[in-house]
């Protein structure tokens, strides 16, 4: 770990990394990169490139990508990966992280969060305000959490999955990976194909009469 962070993202979402940022104490020093060149700071904080700029700061500062779109925020994450860029995993000190829980490279988890033990999340991946994850789940890389949502235990949440505002996974529940899951959607059964699902119980967007 190095003394000073550089975070890729100015928006909201880059403000709460920020603050939590600020509240592990780690950096020293924390500027921001962002492709909108009319702002200049973001909670205080100097905007002092663009998102490029990130690979001349690989020896120097640790990168973190607040950006909520998976895929974009995937892209970020491999490049720099190969550039051999240092990324840190960000966790509020209000967290509660159980035992046996591994939290990978990039990933953000925010105030209020409980994750329980023996949970596994992945790479990148953003765990917002309120989320309550279950004990022995997996979930892959890339994937966005939206605040206040539940999973129960011993789900399987694939790669690059969004789970959108408070909506609830059932016990021993797959998502196949790149679905969406809407605003207060329950899902009881497996999703085992694309799509975006809504409702409770949730079905696939489009389909009446199959429902989970």
């Amino acid at each position: 770990m190095k003394d000073r962070l550089l975070i890729i993202g100015a928006s909201g979402h880059g403000k709460v990394v920020a603050d939590i940022a600020i509240k592990m104490k780690k950096w020293k020093k924390i500027n921001f990169l962002d492709d909108n060149e009319s702002i200049k700071k973001c909670l205080g904080i100097e905007v002092i490139g663009k998102s490029i700029d990130a690979f001349n700061y690989i020896d120097e500062a640790d990168i973190f990508i607040a950006i909520g779109t998976n895929t974009i925020r995937e892209k970020f994450h491999k490049k720099l990966v190969s550039a051999g860029a240092s990324i840190p995993t960000l966790i509020h000190p209000n967290a509660v992280i159980g035992p046996e829980v591994e939290i990978g490279a990039g990933t953000v988890i925010m105030a209020g969060v409980v994750i329980n033990s023996s949970t596994k999340l992945g790479k990148a991946c953003l765990v917002n305000t309120g989320v309550i994850i279950e004990h022995d789940n997996v979930i892959e890389d890339f994937v966005h959490i939206s605040p206040g949502v539940i999973v129960c235990g011993y789900v399987k949440i694939g790669k690059g999955v969004r789970l959108e505002l408070g909506c609830i996974i059932n016990h021993y529940i797959n998502i196949k990976s790149n679905c969406k899951v809407g605003t207060g959607a329950v899902v009881l059964k497996d999703i085992t194909e694309p799509g975006t699902y809504i409702g409770n119980p949730a079905r696939k967007l489009g389909q009446r009469e199959s429902v989970l």
